[in-house]
């Protein structure tokens, strides 16, 4: 009968371990479970946050078109009127033009017909000069044969006496008429000379006129021309104006559909950010629950129920304890200063991305942890990394494996380079910060790339002459 009731016993209290184990798994996972939906609550969040600055910049953005377009309907407008202005202008100037260019061309022509009129007129003068000049020439000959028969008939009066009395007067008469006929020839002539010299002169300008009456009828033809591009400007300004008009209705009917779109993206930006509000506050609420569960898995670990997670937060508090006796021993040896450890100054290094930063103490963690971080690596196959972080979150020395040198893509980077930075989010700042006995959280690591991994992080307080110098993390999958 004892034994029956022993074995009770045992049977009991093993029930109740497995069912304290249970709850420690079920817990566990809750956790994890909650952990993820906090992340994707923190993306949609996140993602609510992007389109709503999207939404207010397209606004923006159709706001401006807008006022462009009003600007430029404006500017049509006055520029329709103007081209309006210039077409009936130009219109009534080539009309006038048209019309006094064609009277001034036909009097032209007309003056360039009688100036070759005129010359081709004094060219048969000059001809009829040359005829007379002829004949005075033919008469001057004819005074000279006549006055060489007056002397002959003189000469033969005297021969005959008393009988060619009267043919010596008849002699004498004719050479009178012959040297009066020599003298008005050779006046004549004179006379011609001048003359043919004047017409001379006036066939010169004659031709000078007749010249420039050519060049002047050549010139009203060009200008003709000209009057008709003036036409055929008239008629293309005509054109433009069309156009613009055409061009004005477009931009009207783009501003009555910017006014709708403009209303529709007021709508959506009304939308999405009343659905960003209401994100933000599911994330608030998921970040609370997640700290709930971080709570209710440290009470459990804390009523000394076992868990998964057991063995990883009791080696957790095991290297907190190492790392600060071992800052201790440092500072009491003079290895580093307490100031100096306690350096919160963080110098960014140039061109790194993401950036990193440097304190005093980093050459000091470099020196000192990798021997005591490294080898917990293989301590467990579900640890990820471990390293220590002071109280603002902030990582000098990583495992070797993510400590790696930065090159030029920062999403290797992020991935590969994690030592000397800060890592202020939610867990990275609470390990830091956090003053409990342990501190495990879940969370989806960010591994560059828009890529994450769901992991758990317990972290344990390390302190350092009584003071608070931060947090050793070990990260593990969850």
């Amino acid at each position: 009968m004892a034994f029956r009731l022993l074995r009770s016993t045992a049977t009991t209290s093993n029930g109740r371990q497995s069912s304290q184990s249970a709850i420690g798994d079920r817990a566990s996972r809750l956790g994890v479970e909650i952990a993820d939906v906090a992340g994707l609550i923190g993306d949609l969040t996140a993602l609510g946050a992007t389109q709503s600055r999207c939404a207010q910049g397209a606004m923006a953005a159709s706001l401006e078109m807008a006022e462009t377009n009003t600007i430029l309907s404006t500017a049509m407008a006055a520029a329709r009127q103007s081209a309006d202005a210039t077409q009936s202008t130009l219109r009534e100037s080539a009309e006038l033009v048209s019309t006094a260019l064609t009277g001034a061309v036909a009097k032209i022509e007309t003056l360039g017909d009688g100036a070759i009129a005129l010359k081709d007129s004094i060219e048969r003068v000059a001809d009829t000069i040359r005829h007379v000049q002829e004949t005075s020439g033919a008469i001057r000959r004819i005074a000279d044969d006549t006055e060489l028969l007056a002397l002959n008939a003189t000469i033969e009066a005297s021969h005959a006496g008393l009988a060619g009395a009267g043919f010596a007067v008849i002699a004498a008469s004719v050479k009178r008429l012959a040297e009066q006929s020599r003298q008005s020839a050779k006046a004549n002539q004179t006379h011609l000379e001048t003359l043919t010299l004047t017409l001379a002169e006036l066939i010169a300008k004659a031709e000078t006129n007749t010249a420039t009456a050519t060049a002047a009828k050549s010139d009203s033809s060009r200008a003709q021309g000209s009057l008709d591009s003036l036409h055929s400007l008239v008629d293309t300004v005509q054109s433009v104006t069309a156009e613009i008009a055409t061009m004005a209705e477009q931009v009207d009917a783009n501003n009555a559909s910017f006014a709708t779109l403009q209303t529709e993206l007021a709508a959506l930006a009304s939308s999405v950010q009343a659905g960003s509000s209401k994100l933000v506050q599911a994330k608030d609420r998921a970040d609370a629950i997640l700290g709930i569960s971080e709570d209710f898995i440290l009470f459990i670990a804390q009523s000394g129920i076992k868990t998964p997670d057991s063995s990883l937060i009791a080696l957790c508090q095991k290297s907190a304890d190492a790392i600060g006796a071992l800052f201790d021993n440092a500072v009491a040896k003079g290895a580093i200063g307490l100031d100096d450890l306690f350096d919160e100054r963080y110098v960014p290094v140039p061109g790194t991305d993401p950036q990193q930063v440097m304190t005093r103490f980093v050459a000091f963690t470099d020196k000192v942890l990798p021997a005591l971080q490294e080898p917990l690596l293989i301590a467990d196959p579900r640890i990820a990394f471990c390293a220590a972080v002071d109280r603002n979150g902030y990582l000098p020395t990583h495992n070797r494996k993510y400590s790696q040198p930065q090159g030029s893509d920062p999403v290797w980077n992020s991935a590969n380079c994690r030592n000397r930075r800060l890592f202020n989010d939610r867990t990275g700042a609470g390990a830091g910060a956090s003053t409990r006995p342990f501190l495990l959280q879940t969370y989806r690591r960010d591994m560059g790339g828009g890529n994450f991994v769901l992991m758990k992080d317990v972290s344990a307080p390390i302190k350092v002459r009584g003071r608070h110098w931060g947090g050793f993390r070990i990260g593990f999958k969850a």
